[in-house]
């Protein structure tokens, strides 16, 4: 059986049509009929019926639909394996990501592990958390960094760092000058928020009742560009990690301002591998980035804990 045969049956499997998944391979209808009677022909079985409207897959098309994606990608994983036996160091690593805010953190690595290992591809998707921890047990993908992800039997978290929230606004803003914004300075001041769905946001409406206080945002919004853009705009104030705005301070658009009082509004993040998925020697290399990546994300987060719990006790 031969490997062409099997891509070209997933294309037209993707596609839904002969003629369509000729156009996104580029070659001939033709050149897939052949493929796919060649398949029929070594299984003994019709994979596909056609009609009017298409095509239809039979039960054996469907089963071999299930089973094609995954035999593609263990032969993926092997070429790379071998690539790095020879010592050619190239491939690809696919990383999904649930989180704008991992930008922030994925960002900086890539390009400093690019200038290292600059013969390795780098594909990165943005997803939702269970999707992101799907991919990985699929071998969609190599790495998942996630936030807020539910824990999985068959995921392995390599490191997590928890990134404390802060008043985020323009250096304009009427707040920009304090030390510290309390709880009762968001209550008075314009915010931008994300829905209640989100985990920073159920964490601020809960310290905000303890204190007495309504969460009523002025805009709500789950993309943080739109956050970011009325923030620099002085419309309001966001509730963030400092991480998330790395780009924007350095512009002098925005600045951020640490809460004060003991409230524990954080964003985790997770650093996931599948447990069953050996990684290619690319993979590993830029897991070990990112671990240590994140493992200075936390100790900068404890020493900023740390000296803004004495500031309090010193006041």
């Amino acid at each position: 059986m031969q490997i062409r045969a099997l891509l070209y049956y997933r294309e037209v499997v993707r596609a839904g049509s002969l003629r369509k998944a000729a156009q996104r391979l580029g070659v001939a209808p033709t050149a897939i009929t052949r493929q796919i009677e060649n398949l029929e022909h070594q299984f003994g079985t019709q994979l596909i019926e056609r009609d009017a409207r298409g095509i239809r897959l039979t039960a054996a098309g469907e089963l071999l639909a299930a089973r094609t994606g995954r035999v593609l990608r263990d032969l993926d994983q092997v070429h790379m394996l071998i690539d790095d036996l020879k010592g050619l160091r190239r491939g690809s690593v696919k990383i999904v990501t649930n989180g704008a805010l991992a930008a922030g953190l994925i960002g900086p690595v890539l390009a400093e592990f690019s200038l290292t290992y600059p013969k390795v591809m780098h594909e990165v998707s943005i997803t939702s958390a269970s999707a992101a921890l799907e991919a990985l047990s699929q071998r969609e993908a190599d790495i998942a960094i996630t936030l807020f992800s539910p824990p999985r039997a068959d995921i392995q978290v390599r490191q997590s760092c928890e990134l404390a929230h802060a008043a985020i606004m323009s250096p304009d803003h009427p707040l920009a000058g304090r030390r510290e914004v309390t709880l009762e300075d968001l209550a008075t001041h314009a915010l931008a928020l994300p829905d209640s769905a989100f985990a920073a946001r159920q964490a601020l409406e809960s310290a905000m009742h303890d204190a007495g206080l309504m969460v009523d945002p002025v805009f709500e919004t789950s993309s943080i560009e739109m956050q970011k853009e009325l923030a620099r705009r002085g419309a309001a104030i966001l509730i963030l990690p400092e991480l998330a705005i790395e780009r924007e301070k350095k512009a002098g658009e925005l600045i951020a301002v640490p809460l004060a009082g003991p409230h524990n509004i954080a964003t985790k993040i997770d650093l996931n591998c599948a447990r069953e998925h050996p990684l290619s020697f690319a993979a590993t290399k830029l897991v070990a980035m990112l671990e240590r990546e994140m493992g200075e994300l936390s100790a900068r987060a404890a020493t900023l804990a740390a000296t803004a719990t004495r500031r309090r006790r010193s006041a």
